[in-house]
């Protein structure tokens, strides 16, 4: 664009009153990136299918095409009918920290989050399956009404036989497409605005993944491909080249407010600061410069204390310039130094640098660390096949995190996040928490895994970061052996120290199973929902698990999983709890009746939420809830 042309577009824009269609366009371009075009253009037919898909033409237009893509963006954003149930057996120290593990496929588990937990999350990191053209264990068919997903969970203890990765779907390419685009696009929903997504990947897909990620989180909000070094040389990856790294692609939720952290455990040379000062270690560098862009106003006299004068030197014939012009030489005059004729700037040593994009230190493990890391918590046992390295883990966990922050990890595979996150608050004095979801695949029968009797995968991620908690808390107590004798101790070592475990399982609610009748008129088939739901939630009323209920009713009404409940007290003719997860809050009741008294009480007291169940009430009932507390009153 030419000078002029820029001119006098922005005279217009000063002279004519705010655009809000471009501002309402960009607005729309930062909450769906994905239904604009590489080129930044608005693809009408994707905005079509946020509002009505069944009214948009199925066939693919955009850039990056493959088989299945509308389909996987459909099931993306469908409902799940699916819930998470508390596992108290296979929790570790519940009540003394917010850490959860997630057993169970984690698109459905995405969903499930998506809610209470949008825009909560600061980093995300997964290590997905790679593909290598062989069967892969993740497929979207896992609706409630899929029978065989169901079946397999409750009947089949051992894990999953899911969808296989044929060579006819594209090369393998379209079926691990499907299964992160699908991903991906609801992990957006749970990023902060600030927060930032690593994906681990090899030669195989890394460029569909940056193709998927420029669609899914935009072009613009590409932060980096990192390089891993996962070996030292050797192996036959290939007839012609050894195969030495594999790549980390982040993404920002928005660039313009993502900034990662410095990298401050980078070896800095020693010998660039070979001076100290009150201020610290500090080297030099000349103030005048023939590099950098000559200016008239740059050349000028510096008098030091002693009356001496300094003026740029003259380097190979040319002119140089102070790097520095008149006025920050005074303000910052005894940052200079004096010497041999010349005059220095002091640049001190910092905390740490810039973050690279090559990661091929020995500080960042290479693939056999990552093994060795979990023989030390195995008792040099390896269940889980070369996980990534802690120290990996944790360098994005400290460039993309801060002390307080939630992470997120739905391809946990052996735990190692949970791992690093526990470890690193150890270091730093943090507080971060982490979500970690996987699948209870099943582990090879032939492998020492199922040999030591962990038959999926899931329970060697609980396992895994067990050991972790147990191995940090024996060391404290051999360090202090008193430090556990005082209560208030305790509860302050333990902080942090632990995990939830949640299951995926089928919804409470059986009314999602209902399947009209296509003989029957609309009217028949609506009678026939309204017995089939009276009938049903007569069972449940009577064979439910009050804390599964409580826990479903919550997810769904946007509470994180860290909540905690209360009984209260004044409460005489039902059992009314009160639950809060920090944010949100409410009353809840589960009776199967609620009380006249109970119904006296809320007409009156209407500043707290209250949730019951619908069957609890009958119409008097529930209308003078719903006059009196409006939409603080939610029968479900």
């Amino acid at each position: 664009m030419s000078e002029n042309k820029q001119n006098t577009e922005n005279l217009i824009e000063n002279v004519q009153t705010h655009d809000w269609n471009k501002e309402r366009l960009e607005q729309l371009k930062q909450l769906m990136p994905d239904i604009f075009t590489n080129d930044g253009k608005l693809n009408i037919n994707e905005l079509k299918k946020v509002v009505d898909p069944k009214s948009v033409n199925e066939t693919e237009r955009y850039e990056f095409r493959w088989f299945g893509k509308s389909n996987a963006k459909r099931e993306a954003f469908t409902p799940t009918d699916a819930t998470l149930v508390y596992d108290e057996t296979r929790s570790v120290n519940p009540s003394k920290n917010e850490n959860i593990i997630i057993e169970g496929e984690n698109l459905a588990v995405l969903k499930l989050l998506s809610k209470s937990y949008r825009e909560q999350i600061k980093c995300i990191y997964i290590d997905p399956p790679y593909n290598t053209g062989k069967d892969f264990v993740y497929s979207d068919k896992f609706n409630q009404d899929k029978k065989e997903y169901w079946e397999d969970a409750e009947i089949t203890e051992n894990g999953y036989k899911i969808d296989t990765n044929t060579e006819t779907d594209g090369r393998f390419h379209s079926n691990w497409l499907n299964m992160m685009y699908s991903r991906l696009l609801i992990a957006r929903q749970l990023l902060r605005e600030d927060g930032a997504i690593f994906i681990s990947i090899d030669d195989n897909e890394v460029h569909h993944l940056r193709k998927l990620c420029d669609e899914v989180f935009g072009e613009d909000n590409f932060v980096s491909q990192f390089i891993w070094k996962k070996k030292q040389g050797g192996g036959n990856d290939s007839k012609n080249v050894i195969v030495e790294h594999e790549y980390l692609i982040s993404y920002s939720k928005n660039i313009e407010v993502c900034e990662l952290n410095i990298d401050k455990k980078y070896q800095l040379d020693d010998a660039l600061y070979p001076f100290n000062d009150k201020n610290g270690e500090y080297g030099l560098i000349t103030l005048d410069k023939s590099s950098i862009r000559f200016s008239d106003s740059l050349v000028f006299e510096i008098i030091d204390n002693e009356g001496n004068k300094y003026m740029p030197r003259i380097v190979k014939g040319k002119q140089s310039c102070w790097r520095w012009g008149n006025k920050k030489v005074n303000e910052d005059f005894d940052k200079l130094v004096f010497k041999n004729g010349k005059v220095y700037t002091k640049y001190y040593r910092p905390d740490g640098i810039t973050a690279k994009s090559l990661l091929v230190d020995t500080r960042f493990g290479r693939t056999e660390t990552g093994q060795d890391d979990i023989k030390k918590i195995f008792n040099n046992d390896a269940p889980f096949s070369y996980p990534k390295p802690i120290s990996l883990i944790q360098h994005i966990y400290e460039i993309g995190t801060n002390p307080n922050d939630i992470i997120l990890d739905f391809f946990a595979g052996s735990g190692t996040t949970g791992q690093a996150v526990t470890e690193l608050n150890q270091e730093d004095g943090g507080n971060r928490k982490y979500i970690l979801v996987q699948l209870p695949e099943t582990t090879d029968e032939k492998s020492e895994a199922y040999k030591a009797n962990y038959k999926k995968i899931s329970d060697i991620t609980i396992e895994r970061n067990k050991r972790v908690v147990e191995n940090i808390i024996k060391e404290k107590k051999q360090a202090q052996p008193d430090l556990f004798k005082k209560e208030e101790s305790e509860e302050e070592q333990l902080k942090g120290l632990g995990f939830k475990v949640f299951k995926l399982q089928k919804s409470n609610f059986p009314r999602v199973e209902f399947a009209p009748d296509p003989e029957k008129t609309e009217e028949e088939n609506i009678e026939l929902l309204n017995k089939y739901i009276r009938d049903k939630e007569a069972q449940l009323t009577s064979m439910f698990n009050k804390e599964e209920l409580i826990t479903e009713i919550l997810i769904k009404n946007g509470f994180k999983l860290n909540y905690t409940l209360s009984k209260q007290e004044k409460f005489k003719k039902n059992e009314i709890l009160f639950a809060t997860d920090g944010e949100k809050e409410t009353l809840i009741c589960l009776d199967v009746v609620i009380a006249d008294e109970t119904v006296e009480y809320f007409k009156t007291n209407t500043k707290q939420k209250l949730i019951v169940l619908e069957r609890a009430l009958d119409t008097t009932k529930k209308w003078n809830l719903k006059h009196y507390m409006g939409d603080k009153f939610n029968a479900f």
